[in-house]
Protein backbone atom coordinates (compact mmCIF):
# COMPACT_ATOMS: atom_id res chain seq x y z
CA UNK A 1 0.00 0.00 0.00
CA UNK A 2 1.47 3.30 -1.17
CA UNK A 3 1.74 6.38 1.40
CA UNK A 4 -1.51 7.67 -0.34
CA UNK A 5 -3.31 5.28 2.24
CA UNK A 6 -0.62 5.03 5.66
CA UNK A 7 -0.63 1.61 5.01
CA UNK A 8 -3.87 1.41 6.06
CA UNK A 9 -6.35 -1.17 4.21
CA UNK A 10 -9.69 -0.76 2.14
CA UNK A 11 -11.36 -2.17 5.42
CA UNK A 12 -10.01 -0.18 7.50
CA UNK A 13 -10.40 3.23 5.64
CA UNK A 14 -14.11 2.65 4.43
CA UNK A 15 -15.00 2.01 8.28
CA UNK A 16 -13.31 5.08 8.84
CA UNK A 17 -14.16 7.23 6.46
CA UNK A 18 -17.43 9.61 7.64
CA UNK A 19 -18.56 9.26 3.79
CA UNK A 20 -16.14 6.75 2.10
CA UNK A 21 -17.77 4.37 -0.35
CA UNK A 22 -17.49 0.51 -0.75
CA UNK A 23 -17.54 -0.21 -5.04
CA UNK A 24 -19.28 -3.41 -5.81
CA UNK A 25 -17.82 -6.71 -4.53
CA UNK A 26 -17.11 -7.91 -8.25
CA UNK A 27 -14.63 -5.12 -8.94
CA UNK A 28 -11.71 -7.52 -8.04
CA UNK A 29 -8.13 -7.31 -8.19
CA UNK A 30 -7.24 -9.34 -11.06
CA UNK A 31 -4.12 -11.05 -9.57
CA UNK A 32 -3.65 -12.31 -6.12
CA UNK A 33 -2.01 -10.17 -3.70
CA UNK A 34 -2.61 -6.65 -5.46
CA UNK A 35 -2.83 -3.45 -3.67
CA UNK A 36 -3.21 -0.08 -4.76
CA UNK A 37 -3.85 3.42 -3.32
CA UNK A 38 -3.82 6.85 -4.55
CA UNK A 39 -5.46 10.05 -6.07
CA UNK A 40 -8.35 9.13 -8.86
CA UNK A 41 -7.43 10.56 -12.02
CA UNK A 42 -10.93 9.83 -13.75
CA UNK A 43 -11.64 8.49 -17.19
CA UNK A 44 -14.89 8.18 -18.52
CA UNK A 45 -14.47 5.99 -21.53
CA UNK A 46 -16.69 4.02 -23.95
CA UNK A 47 -17.25 0.41 -23.05
CA UNK A 48 -15.75 -1.87 -26.29
CA UNK A 49 -12.76 0.85 -26.73
CA UNK A 50 -9.51 1.79 -25.01
CA UNK A 51 -8.64 4.79 -26.73
CA UNK A 52 -9.49 6.88 -23.49
CA UNK A 53 -6.99 4.20 -21.77
CA UNK A 54 -4.19 4.81 -23.71
CA UNK A 55 -4.60 8.64 -23.72
CA UNK A 56 -4.45 8.36 -19.69
CA UNK A 57 -1.72 6.23 -19.16
CA UNK A 58 0.17 8.57 -21.62
CA UNK A 59 -0.97 11.69 -19.31
CA UNK A 60 -2.18 10.57 -16.07
CA UNK A 61 0.34 11.89 -13.09
CA UNK A 62 2.62 9.48 -11.59
CA UNK A 63 1.38 8.41 -8.32
CA UNK A 64 -2.49 8.54 -9.44
CA UNK A 65 -4.95 5.24 -9.73
CA UNK A 66 -6.88 5.57 -13.25
CA UNK A 67 -10.33 5.03 -12.39
CA UNK A 68 -12.14 4.30 -15.86
CA UNK A 69 -15.65 3.77 -16.41
CA UNK A 70 -16.29 1.20 -19.56
CA UNK A 71 -19.55 0.38 -18.46
CA UNK A 72 -19.31 -3.06 -17.27
CA UNK A 73 -18.35 -3.81 -20.88
CA UNK A 74 -16.62 -7.53 -21.63
CA UNK A 75 -14.24 -6.23 -23.56
CA UNK A 76 -10.21 -6.58 -22.59
CA UNK A 77 -9.64 -2.78 -22.36
CA UNK A 78 -6.40 -2.61 -20.45
CA UNK A 79 -3.80 -5.62 -20.81
CA UNK A 80 0.30 -6.20 -20.93
CA UNK A 81 1.50 -3.29 -23.32
CA UNK A 82 -0.83 -0.53 -21.00
CA UNK A 83 0.33 -1.99 -18.08
CA UNK A 84 4.11 -1.55 -19.24
CA UNK A 85 2.93 2.19 -20.27
CA UNK A 86 1.69 2.94 -17.06
CA UNK A 87 4.19 1.08 -15.06
CA UNK A 88 7.10 3.33 -16.60
CA UNK A 89 5.21 6.67 -15.70
CA UNK A 90 4.68 5.52 -12.01
CA UNK A 91 1.29 5.25 -12.32
CA UNK A 92 -0.24 3.62 -9.13
CA UNK A 93 -2.63 1.43 -10.82
CA UNK A 94 -5.81 0.74 -12.43
CA UNK A 95 -9.54 0.27 -11.29
CA UNK A 96 -11.89 -0.68 -14.32
CA UNK A 97 -15.99 -1.00 -14.72
CA UNK A 98 -15.49 -3.26 -17.16
CA UNK A 99 -12.94 -6.17 -18.29
CA UNK A 100 -8.88 -6.56 -18.76
CA UNK A 101 -6.60 -9.18 -20.02
CA UNK A 102 -3.02 -10.48 -20.18
CA UNK A 103 -3.34 -11.13 -16.08
CA UNK A 104 -0.57 -13.50 -15.56
CA UNK A 105 1.30 -10.83 -17.83
CA UNK A 106 0.48 -7.94 -15.69
CA UNK A 107 1.14 -10.01 -12.33
CA UNK A 108 4.59 -10.64 -13.53
CA UNK A 109 4.99 -7.46 -13.72
CA UNK A 110 3.48 -6.67 -10.74
CA UNK A 111 1.33 -3.93 -12.01
CA UNK A 112 -1.95 -3.66 -9.73
CA UNK A 113 -5.62 -3.93 -11.69
CA UNK A 114 -9.03 -4.26 -10.16
CA UNK A 115 -11.80 -4.52 -13.11
CA UNK A 116 -14.73 -6.94 -13.63
CA UNK A 117 -14.35 -9.04 -15.52
CA UNK A 118 -11.38 -10.53 -17.22
CA UNK A 119 -11.97 -11.52 -21.18
CA UNK A 120 -9.75 -12.14 -24.40
CA UNK A 121 -12.17 -9.83 -26.20
CA UNK A 122 -10.48 -7.01 -28.15
CA UNK A 123 -11.35 -3.11 -28.31
CA UNK A 124 -11.80 -0.76 -31.05
CA UNK A 125 -9.42 2.59 -30.68
CA UNK A 126 -11.95 5.68 -31.92
CA UNK A 127 -13.47 7.52 -28.79
CA UNK A 128 -10.87 9.43 -26.90
CA UNK A 129 -13.08 9.70 -24.02
CA UNK A 130 -12.90 12.52 -20.93
CA UNK A 131 -10.55 13.10 -17.98
CA UNK A 132 -10.87 14.86 -14.62
CA UNK A 133 -14.98 14.36 -14.48
CA UNK A 134 -16.95 12.65 -11.78
CA UNK A 135 -17.32 8.73 -13.36
CA UNK A 136 -19.41 5.61 -11.97
CA UNK A 137 -17.20 2.70 -10.48
CA UNK A 138 -19.29 -0.10 -9.15
CA UNK A 139 -22.36 2.22 -8.51
CA UNK A 140 -20.11 4.69 -6.98
CA UNK A 141 -19.61 8.30 -8.17
CA UNK A 142 -15.75 8.99 -7.89
CA UNK A 143 -14.11 12.48 -8.76
CA UNK A 144 -10.84 14.12 -9.48
CA UNK A 145 -8.60 13.86 -6.55
CA UNK A 146 -10.85 11.06 -4.25
CA UNK A 147 -8.46 8.80 -2.88
CA UNK A 148 -9.06 5.24 -3.71
CA UNK A 149 -7.98 2.23 -1.83
CA UNK A 150 -7.80 -1.59 -3.32
CA UNK A 151 -6.67 -4.85 -2.13
CA UNK A 152 -8.23 -7.98 -1.51
CA UNK A 153 -11.37 -7.03 -0.10
CA UNK A 154 -12.46 -4.68 -2.50
CA UNK A 155 -12.18 -1.08 -3.32
CA UNK A 156 -12.87 1.89 -1.33
CA UNK A 157 -13.35 5.88 -2.66
CA UNK A 158 -12.79 8.04 0.01
CA UNK A 159 -13.90 11.63 -1.47
CA UNK A 160 -11.26 14.13 -1.63
CA UNK A 161 -12.21 16.56 1.16
CA UNK A 162 -12.53 14.33 4.14
CA UNK A 163 -9.15 12.59 3.22
CA UNK A 164 -7.09 13.84 6.23
CA UNK A 165 -9.71 13.39 8.50
CA UNK A 166 -10.48 9.62 7.74
CA UNK A 167 -6.29 8.52 7.75
CA UNK A 168 -6.08 10.36 10.93
CA UNK A 169 -9.55 8.00 12.29
CA UNK A 170 -8.00 4.90 10.72
CA UNK A 171 -4.60 5.42 12.53
CA UNK A 172 -6.63 5.39 15.78
CA UNK A 173 -8.55 2.42 14.74
CA UNK A 174 -5.03 0.30 13.59
CA UNK A 175 -4.24 1.71 17.13
CA UNK A 176 -7.14 0.07 19.03
CA UNK A 177 -6.94 -2.86 16.62
CA UNK A 178 -3.78 -4.23 18.00
CA UNK A 179 -4.13 -3.42 21.27
CA UNK A 180 -7.64 -6.13 21.00
CA UNK A 181 -5.16 -7.92 19.11
CA UNK A 182 -2.54 -8.07 22.13
CA UNK A 183 -5.39 -8.47 24.75
CA UNK A 184 -7.11 -11.63 22.66
CA UNK A 185 -3.48 -13.60 22.38
CA UNK A 186 -3.00 -13.23 26.18
CA UNK A 187 -6.41 -15.08 26.23
CA UNK A 188 -9.18 -12.26 26.68
CA UNK A 189 -12.53 -13.42 24.77
CA UNK A 190 -13.96 -11.77 22.29
CA UNK A 191 -16.71 -10.97 24.37
CA UNK A 192 -14.57 -9.50 26.96
CA UNK A 193 -12.63 -7.03 25.19
CA UNK A 194 -15.47 -5.40 23.70
CA UNK A 195 -18.02 -5.78 26.39
CA UNK A 196 -20.33 -7.57 24.69
CA UNK A 197 -23.58 -9.15 26.29
CA UNK A 198 -21.96 -12.98 27.54
CA UNK A 199 -25.61 -14.86 27.49
CA UNK A 200 -27.15 -16.30 24.71
CA UNK A 201 -30.38 -14.77 23.88
CA UNK A 202 -33.99 -16.66 24.57
CA UNK A 203 -36.12 -17.07 22.37
CA UNK A 204 -39.43 -16.26 22.51
CA UNK A 205 -42.22 -19.01 23.66
CA UNK A 206 -44.41 -20.05 20.89
CA UNK A 207 -47.95 -18.28 21.31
Amino acid sequence: MTDAARGHSAATLYEASPDGHACDPALRPVWPGAHLAGPAFTVQGTGGDNLALHQAAATAPPGSVLVADLQAATHGHWGEILAAAAQHRRIAGVVIDGGVRDVAEQATLGFPVFARHVTVVGTTKKHPGRFGVPVRIGGVVIGPGDLVVGDADGVVAIPAPSVGTTLDRADARAGSEQRALKSIRGGMTTIEHYHLPAEPGQAEAPA
